[in-house]
């Protein structure tokens, strides 16, 4: 059995202390959704998606994770950054809307639930790393997309992409994103973007989640690795 003792493992077997240097860099690491994700609104909806690796480090903490988030039953979070500091956010939200629904006695708005993550990360901007997308359908204003950047800014906009992945995709989506597209063609533009980011970004990879969200509910759906889209590659 190991503790850490500032910059070195102590071993309590046989009190040798062992040059913290030894070891690889990931168990010290902060585990990271160093990730892809995005939201796209349609008319009637929207269809939000994400990648599926957690990192620690340069090692992959988890294949499978899922960083589509519900927070209410017609809106979700897509989270990017530390794990930990997103999970808690989208708790603590969640908690938040519930407590507003059962006083209202009616469903949540998509702006309200954008500003209770906007007013969290603001809060926590010099503890938590968290990059949020607020997506979802209320009967006020259908489908809509907030992004919620590190620090606690919030933006509505036609579509919204986020993570370390996003930096590799801007340029196709400019070129790619149509307003008035339907939900199928969201569908692709959503896989598309973020295939094309899990290849050049060494941080996003796994499956691609996805999640329809209209008047009806919610569709989920996972495009496994064997399906992803393939351009160049293939």
């Amino acid at each position: 059995m190991a503790v850490k003792l500032g910059s070195s493992w102590k071993s309590f077997s046989n009190g040798i202390n062992i040059d913290s240097d030894l070891y690889p860099d990931w168990l010290n690491s902060e585990i990271k959704t160093g990730t892809t994700i995005m939201a796209v609104e349609f008319d009637g909806g929207v269809v939000v998606g994400a990648d599926s690796r957690t990192t620690s480090g340069s090692y992959v903490a988890n294949r499978v994770t899922d960083k589509l988030t519900p927070v209410t039953d017609n809106i979700f979070c897509c989270r990017s950054g530390s794990a930990a500091d997103t999970q808690a956010i989208a708790d603590q939200v969640r908690y938040e809307l519930d407590m507003h629904m059962a006083e209202s006695g009616r469903q949540a708005l998509v702006k309200t639930a954008a500003n209770l993550f906007r007013n969290v990360c603001y809060e926590r901007r010099d503890s938590a790393s968290a990059g949020i997308i607020v997506a979802g359908w209320d009967e006020r204003e259908g489908g809509q997309v907030y992004s919620v950047p590190i620090g606690g800014m919030c933006l509505r906009q036609p579509f919204s992409i986020g993570g370390s992945g996003s930096t590799y995709i801007y340029g196709h989506c400019d070129s790619t994103f149509v307003k008035g597209m339907s939900k199928d063609e969201c569908i692709k533009f959503v896989t598309n973007a973020v295939a094309l980011a899990i290849f050049r970004d060494g941080s996003s990879g796994g499956c691609i989640r996805l999640a329809i969200i209209n008047k009806d509910g919610v569709e989920r759906k996972v495009i496994l690795g064997n399906e992803i889209p393939t351009f160049w590659q293939g």
